[in-house]
Parts: structure tokens; C-alpha cells; sequence
């Protein structure tokens, strides 16, 4: 990334989404929305693929909290960390599931 000249805010924050499996904690905000939305976009993925539209338009907080509390559903989306990037956000798993359900949406509005 350093030889194609990345802002060294994105080459950080791509590194720290992989913490504690490397050395870099997540210390700003996009470093911390990025640690904590990597593993939940998978799991709101998966809830989405369920649902008879298939998509996040229509898909509700509820819905994906209780897919959280079942291990088995999407089991490779670690809760720990999901939950862990909502702590370092200062949010609650409510308000974090809501916020990237909505950016989810925005996106796919974006290539609708």
C-alpha cells in the first residue's frame, strides 16, 4: 500500500481491523468502525440471504440480534468481536447493528 502511495490513515486502519492478530489496536474512529463492522457485515449478511428479499432493505435490528445470540448461525462472524468494536465505539450492539444495517442500505441503494 506504501508503494502505491495509500493515505497511511487507510494503511493503519486496514491493519488494526485485524487486531489482536497484529500488533495494531484500533485507536481511531475509522479504525474502530472498521474493527467492529468487518465481522457484523458478515453476520447481516448471512440474516439478509434469509429472508424471502434477500436483501438488507427490509431486514430490522431484531432480526439480526437474534441471529447473534445463535453461535451456530454464520458461526465464522466472531460475536466476541463484533461486540468488543461496539464497547471501543462507546455504542451499544443495538445502536451498531443499526448503523451499519443502514450503510449497508445506503450502498445498495447506490448500485440500484
Amino acid at each position: 500500500m506504501r508503494e502505491k502511495e495509500i493515505d497511511e490513515r487507510i494503511i493503519r486502519a486496514t491493519a488494526s481491523h485485524s487486531y489482536p492478530m497484529v500488533d495494531s489496536k484500533p485507536e481511531h474512529i475509522m479504525e474502530k468502525v472498521l474493527y467492529a463492522t468487518d465481522e457484523l457485515t458478515g453476520l447481516i449478511g448471512a440474516v439478509a440471504l434469509m429472508r424471502p428479499s434477500k436483501s438488507v432493505s427490509d431486514l430490522e435490528v431484531k432480526s439480526v440480534k437474534k441471529k447473534f445470540k445463535t453461535p451456530s448461525f454464520a458461526a465464522g462472524c466472531s460475536r466476541d468481536v463484533i461486540q468488543a468494536g461496539a464497547d471501543m465505539l462507546g455504542w451499544t450492539l443495538e445502536d451498531l447493528m443499526e448503523k451499519t444495517i443502514l450503510a449497508m442500505r445506503s450502498l445498495t441503494q447506490e448500485t440500484e
